[in-house]
């Protein structure tokens, strides 16, 4: 089962990729904000389902299964070799992360000029397990 999102502005795009492996059958879910400083929350998504527009206006499931992800593809616009991410702030993934147990398999996707050589991770920051962008994987050195 995996995570991923909708883009947001100009963030890496996966649906196309995500399509394909739901073919193969994968399950494949959307994130939702459930409140403010809250974790969080993983709908069910299929071409077709139903979807309403969330914060920023990006869509998510409605009223479909909640579901937790072994697999969260998270968008960033930046990132280090240590696999710190830099996101559009508030937290929401890193709260996430934290909160989830079995915590998911963590990809990062995004562009290769976004690597920041001196990004200073905060103490709630979460590294992710790998990163992925137009040059291939990245395999953070943590």
């Amino acid at each position: 089962m995996l995570a991923f999102c909708w883009p947001f502005k100009h963030e890496f795009d996966v649906r196309f990729a995500v399509r394909a492996w739901r073919e193969q059958g994968v399950t494949a879910t959307l994130p939702v904000v459930a409140g403010k400083a809250q974790p969080l929350q993983f709908r069910q998504w299929w071409p077709g389902a139903p979807l309403l527009k969330g914060v920023y206006d990006i869509p998510y499931p409605d009223g479909t299964e909640l579901l937790a992800p072994d697999i969260a593809f998270v968008p960033m616009n930046g990132f280090d070799e240590q696999g710190y991410r830099l996101g559009y702030g508030g937290g929401y993934f890193d709260r996430t992360l934290a909160a989830l147990q079995p915590k998911p398999f963590t990809v990062g996707l995004g562009f290769a000029q976004g690597f920041l050589p001196d990004l200073e991770p905060e103490a709630h920051d979460m590294p992710l397990d790998a990163i992925l962008n137009e040059n291939g994987v990245v395999w953070p050195i943590g």
